[in-house]
């Protein structure tokens, strides 16, 4: 990882060129007050770089750039590429991205251009090239942001597609492999040529889907890559080069797309309020999916799996987030849990969207740090206070290893494939488009419940570490939903098994093959003989099943439950650790374990409710735990390892209630002089956080 300042840095966003008057010099002595360290601008103003066709105006940003580092600031530069000007899109009107074939987008939001155009990629190079070539040297930049959230349109134009059946080509070779590949005798869709490949807009075919969706992320992909390079022609060496990610994008890939850049950074917005409480409520809307500190987690763990290293938050909630029917301001001490919940992951970077609320354009009630007033009130307060602390925190909390209890397996591409052809329903009984967090989520939940810390790794790749390795870095490995899976990876599960790891399987994984095709085999495919269960049935379950216990190592309370699919486990050689109370389910397993080799496998046949995966959780991580342990139900606490070999501990009450936590171990708290012994009580005030080293 490139180097970067010795501690984790602190900021906003900040778009001088939108303020209504004159305030430089008052908005960065506040940024400077609140101990800020980093803003981030010029990524949505092309138009104001280069206001009319080779007419550039670069000076405008070399107060902000000195007013920064004559502060102490530091600055990271964005290309504009995703906000197109209008005479861009009026000059050349090819350029414009189609959603579907021949329908273009409308010019007037962002994003809407064929990034791929040779007329689009003339423009956007010359102005990167003007811009990090005017402020490169500027001694206040530390790095560069390209582009901003890529990946929004699946676009449908002529040249993508063309390059699309060019791609097919190089990948398969010749018509009749891939109509094998494909199984195109289906439905009469056999090629007999190229030029007879059909254009996705009608397609029903799931492996065209995942090949178009796996190509549409690619040229996102390549289109950052070209534009890091294009920047590191002139970028100091002491300077990175990273982009935004918003993980929701449809045509993003974190874990391709990282690979050429220096760091990753994305954003990370969450619920507050009420909402970000423990214990969670169960009577809001999607109880206990989107509700609940896990979200924020999760959403750290995603960010630290691209790399397997340290990230940058480059935007989180400063106040509240979305549109003016959504005010949801934080209250008194939630942003201060966030930050470090962030940086207790692996945040080198804690940066707020944005400075100052807008006073115009479609976020005007996107909240900033400063109100729209420009005076600093409560947010600012609450916003400083954290900025104080990191400041007293120094180089303790930079650079941290977070601790890990269980790892699992992310897959984007599987992902993709489900939202056309997922697995699970609707309430109303529809698609499911976001079936893949169905099979996913409810595990990494299942381990925050349990009071555990997850990581996650991506699959692919996944087969390139030696097992033993493996068996030794991730000993409790659960991989839900990985449907699409290639010889080698299903293998290597099984020698990780063998090698001394717990490998838990989900519903889906070990289906299909990397071309979305159902295999022949009885499910889990090429495991399912080590795991001594198979099972060549399945279910949507219109209702939750109650599970019964078959095994006392599994606790269950009568609360927990079986929700929304169910795999026909038979174990033939397997120990059954719960099933169903049904009269037609009954007779199949809900959860098998068997030992294999060194290790063990367990499967788990259908989608745990929040009790019974916390209960499984509890089950395979039944030894030493890295975190505080015996907490109150409103109390949370995470663990990571410094640079100098020490551990911090991060203790969070998400509640507005006072409490305690009893600790274990010698403790000294990182922000000011209190020490505690073994036993004594660490107090906890409403919505508080402490940070602890051992």
């Amino acid at each position: 990882m490139i180097a970067l300042p010795p501690r984790v840095l602190f900021g906003a966003a900040y778009y001088h060129e939108y303020q209504p008057y004159e305030r430089l010099d008052s908005d960065l002595d506040l940024m400077a007050e609140a101990r800020f360290t980093v803003i981030r601008v010029g990524e949505s103003v092309w138009s104001t770089w280069e206001p009319e066709n080779g007419r550039f105006d670069l000076d405008w940003l070399q107060p902000v750039l000195d007013g920064a580092h004559a502060r102490g600031i530091s600055v990271i530069i964005g290309t504009p590429t995703y906000a197109v000007p209008p005479w861009l899109a009026r000059q050349y009107p090819e350029i414009a991205g189609e959603r579907r074939t021949g329908e273009r987008i409308g010019w007037g939001a962002r994003q809407e251009a064929d990034f791929t155009h040779p007329a689009f990629r003339f423009h956007a190079e010359r102005i990167i090239r003007k811009i990090v070539s005017r402020y490169a040297s500027h001694p206040a930049v530390i790095g560069f942001q390209v582009d901003n959230e890529p990946g929004n349109e699946l676009l449908h134009n002529r040249g993508v597609f063309e390059r699309f059946r060019d791609h097919l080509r190089e990948t398969y070779g010749d018509v009749e492999t891939l109509n094998r590949e494909w199984g195109l005798v289906y439905w009469s869709h056999r090629l007999t040529t190229w030029d007879d490949l059909w254009r996705p807009d009608g397609n029903a075919q799931p492996q065209y889907d995942l090949a178009w969706r796996l190509f549409q992320a690619r040229q996102t992909t390549e289109f950052i890559a070209w534009q890091a390079d294009i920047v590191r022609e002139y970028a100091r060496e002491d300077q990175f080069v990273t982009t935004c990610i918003d993980h929701g994008r449809p045509a993003v890939d974190d874990d391709e797309l990282t690979d050429a850049l220096d760091v990753t950074a994305a954003n990370c917005y969450y619920e507050t309020q009420d909402r970000l409480a423990l214990p969670v409520r169960t009577d809001g809307p999607e109880p206990g999916r989107n509700t609940g500190p896990w979200p924020l987690y999760l959403r750290g763990d995603r960010m630290y799996s691209a790399r397997q290293e340290p990230f940058l938050v480059t935007e989180t909630n400063a106040h509240s987030i979305g549109g003016p029917c959504n005010i949801r301001p934080p209250y008194d001490g939630q942003l201060r849990q966030a930050a470090w919940a962030l940086v207790s992951r692996g945040a080198r970077m804690v940066e707020y969207w944005h400075w100052h609320t807008l006073h115009f354009g479609s976020e005007t009630y996107w909240g900033g740090v400063l109100p729209h007033s420009g005076r600093p009130g409560r947010t600012y307060r609450n916003i400083a206070r954290i900025g104080q602390e990191l400041e007293a925190a120094g180089d303790i909390v930079t650079e941290l290893t977070p601790d890990a209890d269980v790892t699992l397996v992310y897959d984007r591409p599987t992902k993709w494939l489900m939202q056309r052809h997922g697995p699970l329903t609707t309430a109303e009984g529809g698609l499911d488009t976001d079936s893949y967090r169905g099979l996913f989520d409810p595990f990494h939940q299942g381990a925050f419940d349990a009071r555990l810390q997850a990581r996650i790794v991506h699959a692919r790749g996944l087969a390139d570490e030696p097992t033993q390795q493996a068996a030794r870095k991730h000993p409790v490995l659960v991989v839900p939903g990985l449907y699409l899976a290639d010889d080698r990876t299903l293998d290597w599960l099984r020698s990780y098994a063998e090698s001394g790891g717990h490998l838990i399987l989900g519903p889906r994984t070990g289906y299909g093959d990397e071309e979305a095709r159902a295999r022949t085999e009885v499910a889990p495919a090429r495991l399912a003989e080590a795991a001594g269960t198979w099972y060549d049935e399945f279910a949507s379950l219109n209702e939750d099943l109650t599970l019964v216990a078959k095994d006392p190592g599994l606790a269950l309370d009568d609360t927990a439950a079986a929700t929304r699919w169910a795999d026909a486990l038979t174990a033939e050689d397997a120990t059954v650790l719960a099933g169903y109370e049904h009269p037609h389910f009954g007779r199949w397993a809900a959860v098998t374990t068997r030992e294999v080799g060194e290790g063990r496998i367990t499967c788990v046949g259908t989608l745990p409710n929040r009790s019974f995966a916390a209960a499984l959780m509890n089950w395979a991580c039944a030894g030493e735990r890295a975190g505080l342990q015996d907490l109150p139900d409103s109390v949370t606490a995470t663990s990571a390892l410094a640079r100098d070999g020490r551990r911090l501990h991060f203790v969070h009450n998400w509640s507005w209630e006072p409490t305690a936590v009893r600790v274990p171990v010698a403790l000294a708290d990182v922000l000011g002089p209190a020490t505690y012994a073994p036993g004594d009580e660490l107090e906890l005030g409403p919505w508080d956080v402490r940070v602890m080293v051992a």
